[in-house]
């Protein structure tokens, strides 16, 4: 079983008591059994298939349908036997469970409650359009709240991240996509009150199922996408002994730097990929001048140059990498115009390419090689405001020094092991001149 800090199992048990108090209600509660039964098999089977699809996530459709439906005891447990039911992966899976079980029974009963609170079961019995749209819209904002609530504290507790980090982002990234389960939830639920009943209301999950299908489709098709990468970045890693691990913090500056220009989220998964693939055309090159420990002739040294033109070529055909293609191509042109392959200047270089740029020769510099050791970070980041203006792009740069100010920087040592020759002196006075 992994370890789990004892702090964040006290967490998930003050959750699932806070869960329990949801239900206590239940026996002064008049619950339609039928309706509380048929809804929580079918939050239950939902969640099979999801697991059968390879869909992360919940089918929160359902569970909403029963906040609209239900009184707040009896919407929670819906959601108990699909939680409980549903297959998990990692360890420990009970407390893993526990956690989801509780976690989405304390969120669909605050959902509950909101949206009883503002006379919206009377709306959805008789069908009080447009006027059923409001309570419907506060409930999901209190179900998507609470959700966020939740998981911001398990992330800091658990992964030990940083307070502020742990809940950024997380209610306005939840809360497009339960807005439309939500809708999808109340339509159900008015058709589940009509004269149509409970079988007319299931018929709204087909539409969903299907688009469900597509999305979980997708996410397969990129997850491939992604051992792909990963199979390339260790390709090179085993070619190129002396920088193994330089591509994946290649990719965590790069996602640094794009969180410090506040970038939005998707985006800063692209340069994330763009750093970990930057290097990946030195599959094209010879290994005997990638482990050379003496310095590179010019004829080499164009050799070694084409490496940007090797990779874009490998990653053109990956469509959801986006703009990291052109990083890949473009991380070695620098702003006076003297960079490779191409010699573009200022403007014309990517903005992607430019924040690889930085991450690689921090990196690089911070990074023991064959013919140097690793320098300081503090010196790094001198050479690199050095060279801003001239080789790299000073709001890049700029954006490097401030995230590395506010959160540190903690590689995993790779090259510095037993074995490793000792280095010689630079070939050249450019930072990360044999990346």
């Amino acid at each position: 079983m992994e370890a789990v800090p004892a702090r964040a199992r006290a967490y998930v048990a003050c959750v699932a008591v806070a869960a329990v108090l949801c239900l206590l209600p239940l026996p002064a509660v008049r619950t339609p059994w039928w309706e509380v039964a048929l809804l929580a098999a079918l939050s239950a089977g939902c969640e099979q298939a999801a697991a059968r699809w390879r869909f992360a996530g919940t089918f929160h459709p359902v569970l909403l349908a029963g906040a609209f439906l239900l009184p707040p005891p009896a919407a929670a447990l819906v959601a108990l036997p699909g939680a409980l039911l549903s297959p998990v992966e990692q360890r420990p899976r009970g407390l893993r469970r526990v956690w989801r079980a509780a976690q989405l029974m304390v969120g669909v009963w605050a959902a509950a409650w909101a949206h009883g609170a503002v006379g919206g079961r009377d709306a959805v019995v008789n069908s009080d359009f447009p006027y059923a749209l409001v309570p419907a819209v506060v409930a999901v904002l209190v179900f998507c709240l609470v959700l966020s609530l939740l998981d911001g504290g398990i992330l800091a507790l658990a992964e030990r991240i940083p307070v502020r980090r742990a809940w950024r982002g997380l209610f306005v990234r939840s809360l497009a996509p339960v807005a439309v389960h939500g809708l999808a939830g109340l339509m159900m639920a008015v058709l589940w009150r009509s004269p149509y009943g409970p079988v007319a209301a299931l018929l709204v999950l087909l539409p969903m199922c299907v688009s469900w299908w597509v999305f979980a489709q997708y996410h397969r098709e990129r997850a491939a996408h992604q051992a792909t990468i990963r199979a390339l970045v260790q390709a090179v890693d085993i070619k190129d002994e002396y920088t193994r691990g330089h591509s994946e913090r290649v990719g965590q500056a790069s996602m640094m730097i794009a969180r410090e220009l506040g970038m939005d989220d998707a985006r800063i998964e692209v340069l994330r990929f763009a750093g970990i693939l930057h290097d990946v055309g030195k599959l094209g090159v010879p290994t005997r001048l990638l482990r050379k420990d003496g310095p590179l002739t010019p004829q080499e040294r164009r050799i070694i140059e084409l490496h940007p033109e090797y990779g874009h070529e490998m990653v053109r055909g990956i469509s959801f990498l986006g703009e990291a293609r052109a990083a890949v191509l473009h991380h070695h042109e620098r702003l006076d115009g003297s960079g490779y392959p191409y010699g573009l200047t200022g403007g014309q270089i990517p903005e992607s390419a430019r924040v690889v740029a930085v991450a690689d020769a921090f990196d690089a510099m911070t990074s023991t090689r064959s013919y140097r050791r690793a320098r300081p970070v503090c010196a790094a980041l001198e050479e690199l405001e050095r060279c801003a203006g001239s080789q790299f792009d000073p709001r890049m740069v700029t954006a490097l020094v401030r995230a590395l100010s506010r959160y540190g920087w903690h590689p995993a040592v790779t090259a510095d092991e037993p074995g490793v020759p000792r280095p010689r002196p630079a070939v050249t006075g450019r930072p990360g001149a044999r990346r």
